[in-house]
């Protein structure tokens, strides 16, 4: 036992919650109890030499751990076990590899369950890839994966920790205000596969703005970010572990605007994010976006252009069918591909074609009409018709003609898709500068690039505001239209940082847009009190009162039913200024509350 304390890579639940009086009364969801622990404590020097065998056959094991007792019946019914093997009681124990162990899985889960057997040990295996445990998430196999996070360490890598401090802290965060948590998702190293002991665990909270009627949107995520981030180092204290928590919120509405658009953070977010808690809208746009039904991601694109450089290999070394298979798939997806990054949906296989050669023969003049031919011939004629029975067997002649046409084909699309980048890169430029001076202008009024750019400077980086590398971006975004203007294409790389910093800055100057009209909001609202009851008065033109059950406007001395999208409004179009407390609107305070007192 006193070996187990020194080992620096093990790690430990450590009795936090029970250290720590202020966390004595927290709810940790499938933890064990002090007297369930002391029982793992007995089993973990048990397994210690089996421990010992699992990580000399694999000595990349991702994590062994002791599932709790109160949650081996999520795995009795996940293993299907039979009703006398459920009475054993079996103790589960929990062995995650690496997703390059696959092919290994099988012989490693085998030579386990031997050895397991020859020591009498009373345990029953859960052996998983890394990539198991995400899928589970996607499956919606919640309380399985919360159980997994309690598991009691006997090796971990960082996958358990993280797991377990994120399981803490989503539980903190429902706990609080559940109705308003609409999923809470992991992402980064983690889901990555590259997760260590002191890995950051980036998790994403999306917060439901819906039905918000009373406070302002910009004011509930502000409320409900600081209550999630205070409860970070309390997440940490209980799960005992080294992994910072490095939680993201965003409102609802935000974040389908954001996918609808394809927008960089939120596209990203959702397409390396699994979820442990779900209401049902994260893993639809999820599998949206696996269907190709969002605007597809530079990243997408590489991946299906790579294909195609893959393929005389593979072809050299299958059977007939299998070259056919991998010939179309080359020759196919890379097409595919083009006509994504062209800005068209995904299409099917006859579309395919038919738009390659509408598109890059006819329209564009990219292609000439022979490389259109080739797509066709091995598509339509090789594929479909080895596919429907009519091509039964091809000649190794064919196949060559194939293979060598298939070659030419992805060495000409590769010169298309150089000059469809350097196309559109001019087109999303354009797209950037025009959003960031927009943004500029709504910040700082309608003046000159020179003169928005300075006033960046004094009001954000002079006054600490924003990150002053910004600055820098925006002199970039200026000397980058000059060289598109004189048609100096800016190389690959510098385009891409360029889009990249402009993401950010975007972000920043939102932020920086949405703290200025919070603050404002702040300024324009007063608490009355009347009747040992809080209202609150917004001082607009008109101005409004507001209480929990209703939102009135105040016109001259009288009052009239409104509603939160009318003050909504109001407040959005407010342009600064502050309004006094005239005659009439206290004459109108006075007839709606009676006796009342304002609290500035």
């Amino acid at each position: 036992m006193n070996e187990d304390r020194k080992e620096p890579q093990e790690t430990s639940l450590d009795d936090k919650k029970y250290q720590n009086p202020e966390l004595r009364d927290v709810n940790v969801p499938n933890a064990p109890s002090s007297k369930e622990e002391k029982e793992m404590q007995k089993m973990r020097e048990k397994l210690e030499d089996f421990k010992k065998f699992i990580l000399t056959i694999v000595k990349t094991v991702s994590a062994i751990g002791i599932i709790p007792p109160q949650a081996a019946h999520f795995f009795d019914d996940e293993n299907e076990l039979k009703e006398e093997e459920k009475k054993e009681k079996p103790m589960h124990l929990l062995v995650v590899l690496p997703d390059d162990k696959e092919k290994e899985f099988n012989k490693i889960k085998v030579d386990i369950i031997k050895k397991a057997k020859d020591e009498k040990l009373k345990v029953w295996l859960n052996l998983f890839l890394e990539k198991d445990l995400w899928e589970m998430c996607l499956d919606s196999k919640y309380e399985i994966i919360e159980a997994i996070g309690m598991a009691y360490p006997l090796h971990d890598k960082g996958v358990l920790g993280a797991l377990r401090v994120a399981q803490i802290h989503k539980s903190l965060a429902l706990k609080k205000f559940e109705k308003y948590v609409y999923s809470y998702v992991i992402g980064g190293s983690l889901v990555r596969g590259e997760a260590v002991k002191t890995s950051d665990v980036d998790v994403y909270i999306i917060i439901d703005d819906t039905d918000v009627k009373r406070m302002h949107r910009l004011e509930l995520k502000e409320k409900l970010r600081n209550i999630i981030y205070s409860y970070v180092m309390q997440a940490g204290e209980l799960a005992g572990v080294k992994n910072k928590l490095s939680p993201q919120v965003y409102l609802l509405t935000e974040f389908w605007e954001g996918v609808k658009d394809a927008n960089p953070i939120f596209y990203t977010f959702l397409r390396d994010g699994v979820p442990i808690y779900d209401r049902g809208g994260f893993l639809p746009w999820k599998l949206l976006l696996k269907m190709g039904k969002i605007r597809p991601s530079p990243e997408s694109i590489d991946m299906f252009m790579s294909m195609g450089d893959k393929m005389q290999e593979i072809v050299k070394r299958r059977l007939l069918d299998i070259v056919i298979g991998d010939i179309y798939y080359g020759v196919l997806t890379p097409s595919q591909a083009l006509l994504m990054l062209y800005g068209l949906p995904p299409t099917n296989v006859r579309e395919t074609v038919n738009e390659v050669r509408r598109i890059f023969v006819d329209k564009e003049k990219l292609l000439e009409k022979k490389y259109a031919d080739i797509l066709q011939d091995i598509a339509i004629k090789y594929f479909k018709g080895y596919e429907h029975g009519k091509v039964k067997e091809v000649t190794g002649k064919e196949v060559d003609k194939l293979l060598k046409d298939s070659d030419d084909y992805l060495k000409k699309l590769k010169e298309v898709r150089e000059e469809l980048e350097k196309r559109m890169s001019e087109k999303t430029f354009s797209e950037i500068y025009e959003n960031v001076n927009k943004l500029l202008q709504s910040l700082f009024g309608n003046k000159t690039e020179a003169q928005l750019i300075r006033e960046y400077e004094v009001e954000i980086v002079n006054k600490a505001k924003g990150n002053p590398r910004f600055l820098h971006t925006l002199h970039e975004l200026v000397n980058m239209k000059k060289k598109y203007k004189s048609k100096k294409i800016p190389s690959k790389y510098d385009f891409e940082r360029v889009r990249k910093d402009s993401v950010y800055l975007v972000q920043e100057m939102i932020e920086f847009g949405q703290r200025r009209e919070l603050g404002l909001l702040q300024k324009l609202k007063v608490v009355v009190i009347a009747k040992n009851k809080p209202h609150e008065l917004f001082l607009t033109s008109p101005a409004f009162l507001v209480n929990e059950k209703s939102v009135k406007k105040i016109e001259g001395s009288s009052m009239h039913d409104s509603d939160a999208n009318a003050l909504n409004q109001m407040l959005a179009a407010h342009k600064g200024g502050r309004i006094k407390i005239s005659e009439d609107i206290l004459l109108a305070l006075k007839k709606e509350l009676g006796e009342f007192e304002i609290i500035l």
